[in-house]
């Protein structure tokens, strides 16, 4: 099998991701100095691709097996050039809005059609959630956030989670009023591996995965609750409120707007697999590689590991995230990168999207 293995397991015509639950603050500042090079990224939402302009590199070359997460990417960059900032957070789902509907007219218009065909088929599920709320994934949380999480904690409690506390007052609230039996329970459950695999993650995801989902997530509760500040962020509040509070993710601030919408024309979209930037022959200076990793087998990771190498520049970084599944470079390569620990412990302690065990820096050596 070749780095598509996934691809004969899991269905790519749908919508997994509606936006991007990985953090871009971190992801950005583990790539370094990207100033006029060429950066590869696996879509996904297209949210992180978009941050990575920010970087002012020559151009994100960006790669997915998903058609469909192909189109969350079109739809943002049609978004950026049409809408205003406030509209752009209004049609995401990141703000309330009673106008979603008009906003997407607007915005498919400049789409080619079969993009826009996709996305008029979902213009009413867009208007109830936001086009940022259209995946499985988050229809998962919303789930999770309407019908479960009202069973153990008051709403009373939810809005307490995001009022700004010092590190003992999170762990006093975290310990006294959030991790009661009843959300051990509801974890336990609607986190297994068997309801995850079902109506979040595809299970073919899993395969190659040990240990409890429900574990993991508890772990990583405790250090969104914890660690982090909620009041901070935006994934948390998306997961408990269904809209984001008044932090957001990178590509979705004001401040970042106006560069990512003179830049989207630096996006080269490359359909299929990673293989679709390798076989040319380029070199990159940075590629964002999601959590791709956690899917392979040990030997198909090995493999496709091998091959960025081979289109990777002298100084390029790895950038990745486990979840579940521990990757890093295989022993046989290690020679030919270098583990940037010290960035990897600083930023990793910072990722807001708190869903991964471990984030990966690895540079090619010169």
């Amino acid at each position: 099998m070749t780095n598509s293995e996934i691809e004969g397991k899991a269905a790519f015509d749908h919508i997994r991701y509606a936006q991007l639950w990985e953090d871009a603050d971190i992801l950005t500042a583990a790539m370094g100095d990207c100033s006029g090079r060429t950066l590869v990224s696996i879509c996904s939402a297209g949210d992180n691709a978009l941050a990575m302009l920010v970087l002012d590199p020559a151009k994100v070359v960006v790669v997915d097996l998903s058609p469909a997460q192909i189109a969350c990417l079109k739809l943002r960059i049609a978004a950026y050039s049409t809408l205003t900032h406030a509209e752009f957070l209004e049609l995401m789902g990141a703000r309330a809005s009673a106008q979603r509907k008009a906003l997407l007219a607007r915005v498919v218009a400049a789409l080619d059609p079969e993009t826009q065909a996709f996305w008029t088929a979902l213009a009413t599920d867009v208007a109830r959630f936001g086009a940022g709320g259209v995946g499985k994934f988050e229809r998962y949380f919303r789930i999770f956030r309407t019908w479960f999480l009202p069973l153990v904690h008051s709403r009373a409690t939810r809005d307490d989670i995001f009022v700004p506390r010092d590190r003992q007052g999170r762990q006093d609230f975290f310990d006294t009023r959030f991790n009661t039996w009843r959300w051990r329970v509801l974890l336990n459950v609607f986190f297994s591996r068997f309801v995850m695999g079902r109506m979040g993650r595809d299970k073919a995801f899993f395969d190659h995965v040990d240990g409890s989902p429900a574990q993991h997530v508890a772990r990583r509760i405790h250090h969104a609750a914890v660690q982090t500040v909620p009041s901070e962020n935006p994934y948390l509040h998306w997961i408990i409120k269904g809209t984001h509070g008044a932090a957001l993710p990178m590509a979705w601030r004001a401040e970042n707007f106006d560069v990512i919408r003179e830049r989207c024309a630096r996006i080269e979209i490359r359909p299929g697999s990673l293989e679709a930037f390798i076989k040319t022959g380029e070199l990159a200076h940075g590629f964002n590689l999601s959590d791709i990793f956690e899917y392979m087998s040990p030997p198909v990771f090995a493999q496709v590991y091998d091959s960025i190498l081979g289109a990777a520049a002298p100084g390029a970084r790895l950038v990745y995230w486990n979840m579940m599944a521990p990757r890093r470079v295989p022993a046989h390569l290690s020679a030919r990168v270098t583990r940037l620990r010290k960035l990897e412990d600083d930023l990793k302690s910072r990722d807001k999207a708190f869903f991964y065990s471990d984030f990966v820096i690895e540079e090619v050596v010169g």
